[in-house]
């Protein structure tokens, strides 16, 4: 039989043992209120890092890393309180002063490293805010630019279809507007997790340059073929001057082969009937592009008329080169000795400006000048027999003086380089 004592000794036991469970419970409390604001903490985070990654992919990556690290640790303190939590089962009535005093050291020492963790992502974040800020502040700069984007293409759509009212052909706008439709599609698509904020408004800008293209091109249209009928007329009257110049042409050609030697005119024989065929050649562009007028396809008429352009500076320049043959020729014919002398004053300069350099001449530049005088006192040996090859003459003459003038060149080079 238990006597009073027993009682009391009974009663101090129970009480021992509820405060240490009141002890444990309550540090359970605290452990759990740590999880929580770790658990908040670490998503908010995550979700900063998210918005940083999707308007700037380059530091969000970087973000993400050091994230990753604080990540792995919020994860693993997570499965160490669980695991705690798990292994202390405070609400049972089997439990001793020893076992609840070790769950409260646990479940401390648990909430310590929550909180050591939450204040690592806090510290973090705050590391982010600066960054975060000037990207949010960049962020209010593309609204406008996604509006300005959808407005061009609207204008530039109309632009296209009061053409198309016209009768106009506007196979070139609509496909820069298309260019420009596809980029807009690119960022209801993609948008910034796919572009980040500069690519998304470098995309914006684009669309707007392509669709603003679109527009002039589409309102250019009608100014356009005004000036291609204009063009179209000065060119007729281009192809009639250059149809003119054939039968000078001919009779230049006739007095080379009568009074030149064949070196003379080889490179030019059949000029005539080049010159011709590019008349003939222009006339048909010429043709196409009043076909492509009537039809309204003014940048194909455009095309056209820049074709016969090009036959006709080419018949043009060949022409000019028949008769300015004849020039030179009868010209170094009537004086040889004018040619030689304007080559010998520009070697004559090149050897003033050799020796005026500190030390005198280089030996290099001195070489090619000696050279130079020996081709120009041997050129004159060219002129013999009865048909002198008058242009092989010439053509000697500019090669002296072309090398003369690089050695000008290189010595001012080598002036500039040592000033």
């Amino acid at each position: 039989m238990r006597g009073p004592g027993d009682q009391r000794r009974r009663g101090r036991g129970a009480g021992r043992e509820a405060e240490a469970r009141a002890a444990a419970v309550e540090a359970r409390q605290d452990a759990a209120a740590a999880f929580y604001d770790m658990d908040q903490a670490q998503k908010y985070l995550d979700g900063r890092v998210t918005v940083l990654t999707d308007l700037d992919q380059a530091a969000g990556a970087a973000a993400r890393r050091d994230f990753d690290r604080l990540n792995d640790a919020a994860d693993a303190a997570s499965a160490g309180y669980i695991d705690v939590v798990d292994a202390h089962d405070l609400d049972s009535p089997d439990r001793s002063v020893a076992e609840y005093d070790a769950a409260r050291r646990a479940l401390l020492a648990v909430g310590d490293r929550l909180r050591k963790i939450t204040d690592d992502l806090n510290r973090f974040a705050e590391r982010l805010t600066p960054q975060m800020a000037r990207m949010e502040t960049a962020l209010d700069r593309l609204p406008p630019r996604l509006t300005a984007a959808r407005d061009a293409v609207a204008a530039a759509e109309a632009a296209i279809a009061a053409a198309q009212k016209a009768g106009m052909d506007t196979a070139d706008p609509e496909a820069e507007l298309a260019q420009a439709k596809e980029g807009l599609a690119v960022l209801g698509s993609q948008g910034l997790g796919g572009l980040g904020l500069s690519g998304a408004m470098d995309k914006a800008d684009e669309v707007a340059r392509l669709a603003a293209r679109a527009r002039e091109s589409a309102e250019e249209l009608p100014r356009l073929g005004e000036k291609v009928r204009n063009s179209l007329a000065s060119v007729r009257t281009r192809v009639d001057v250059v149809s003119g110049r054939v039968e000078s042409v001919r009779l230049a050609m006739k007095k080379l082969l009568i009074s030149y030697s064949q070196a003379c005119w080889q490179d030019l024989k059949g000029a005539p009937e080049a010159i011709e065929d590019g008349v003939t050649r222009a006339r048909e562009r010429l043709n196409e592009a009043s076909e492509l007028l009537s039809r309204n396809e003014w940048k194909r008429a455009q095309q056209a008329l820049t074709a016969a352009r090009t036959e006709l500076a080419a018949a043009d320049r060949r022409a000019g080169q028949v008769t300015g043959r004849v020039t030179e020729l009868e010209a170094v014919r009537a004086d040889p000795a004018a040619p030689a002398e304007a080559a010998r004053f520009v070697v004559r300069d090149a050897q003033k400006l050799a020796t005026a350099q500190p030390g005198g001449p280089a030996p290099q530049h001195a070489r090619v000048l000696d050279a130079l005088v020996e081709r120009l006192d041997a050129a004159p040996g060219r002129l013999t027999g009865s048909h002198p090859d008058y242009w092989a003459y010439l053509r000697e003459l500019e090669a002296i003086k072309t090398a003369a003038g690089d050695v000008v060149t290189r010595i001012r080079a080598e002036r500039a380089a040592g000033a």
